[in-house]
């Protein structure tokens, strides 16, 4: 929306021009979405607790969690409205990636404050296979639409190539048929939501890796076709072109921003927590952001946080209908090391590392193909 009133009026106030440049409309985006949610949750937090919107724990679970029952939840829906505001403030609105990733967020978000809510009101949430089906019929709607009307129509430039992370891209690659593209880039959509969902177990323990993601993913789309005096840093780089994907840096800018500002409510002890509305939402937008910047497979280890917490699940069903044992003393994996004694914000901090190193190897990915 800026930068349309500055493309506008630049003839007439010449300052305007500064618009144009995403190292201004990115930390711009960022310092937006940041104030947004320091200056409003306080307010918002109340408004929860006027309602009685609280967390409902499970009895099965460590028991230092259930000093947690009634802490105000579904505060995620305020992060997706930081993003909003500030992503329709700062970035190109004729950028069809940026609105593509926009309605995949908004659409889980929808999907789940539902599930909030009946937790909430009815103390129990959607089954499992209805988000499932939700979250692929939105997925594979987006990545239909894409194959079959807009890049058809030349208003996208988009590959069925997938590269393979650490190995030169111009010549190590496979292309896929449309069809299979499509049930894959969901799959990897889905995924990633479903990961930062497990993942949002602890004060904070969802929200730092998202930040994390967001941060690297922002390197990576700025990147992407990126030239500095006529030199093409992307080609010698060996980093697959996607064009128009650079405005996606002004959408991982706002996350962080409202991320950092929910972070200040929800580290320990949090007086706020996520919710699906928020968990999500933030993992369609991180899988959204893997797929529409190439980075497919380079994902597993941006988001591996999220990775092994969606494995800890998965082997610890198979394994306990298989051989009736478990794996793990409880799924997902931060609950395992909570019943072993770790303190929760051992645990935290300690995940957030791990995130932080991850992002640094796929970063050198850059430089090592």
């Amino acid at each position: 929306m800026l930068l349309w009133f500055a493309e506008t009026f630049r003839d007439d106030l010449g300052i305007l021009n500064v618009f144009r440049y995403l190292t201004f409309r990115v930390p711009a985006a960022l310092a937006t979405g940041l104030l947004i949610t320091l200056v409003l949750y306080p307010w918002f937090i109340r408004r929860l607790q006027f309602k009685q919107v609280g967390e409902n724990i499970r009895h099965d679970g460590p028991e230092s969690h259930l000093q947690k029952a009634g802490t105000p939840t579904m505060g995620g829906t305020l992060i997706i409205l930081a993003v909003l505001t500030s992503g329709i403030l700062w970035m190109d609105l004729s950028n069809l990636w940026v609105w593509l990733t926009l309605a995949v967020m908004v659409s889980y978000g929808i999907l789940g404050f539902i599930d909030d809510y009946l937790k909430f009101r009815k103390k129990g949430g959607l089954r499992a296979r209805t988000k499932l089906v939700w979250q692929f019929a939105v997925a594979g709607g987006v990545m239909t639409f894409l194959f079959s009307f807009l890049i058809p129509q030349g208003m996208l430039e988009y590959s069925l190539d997938v590269y393979i992370p650490f190995l030169r891209s111009d010549t190590h690659y496979f292309t896929l048929p449309s069809w299979l593209y499509i049930a894959f880039g969901s799959f990897v959509v889905v995924a990633a939501s479903n990961g930062v969902n497990l993942t949002d177990g602890l004060d904070g323990l969802a929200i730092g890796p998202v930040i994390i993601a967001s941060g690297t993913f922002l390197i990576l789309c700025y990147l992407t076709n990126l030239q500095i005096a006529g030199f093409d840093v992307s080609s010698y780089l060996l980093i697959p072109k996607v064009g128009g994907v650079q405005e996606l840096t002004i959408l991982c800018a706002a996350v962080i921003g409202a991320g950092f500002g929910f972070l200040w409510y929800n580290t320990f002890p949090a007086q706020v927590f996520m919710g699906d509305v928020g968990s999500l939402a933030l993992g369609g937008v991180l899988g959204c952001l893997a797929v529409f910047s190439k980075n497919e497979f380079l994902s597993v280890i941006i988001l591996g946080i999220f990775v092994l917490e969606s494995v800890s699940v998965i082997t610890q069903t198979t394994s306990y209908k298989l051989t009736g044992k478990r794996v793990f003393r409880m799924a997902p994996i931060h609950h395992h090391f909570e019943l072993k004694g770790w303190a929760e914000p051992k645990i935290i901090v300690r995940f957030w590392i791990i995130a932080f190193m991850l992002s640094v190897i796929a970063l050198a990915n850059i430089k090592l193909r």
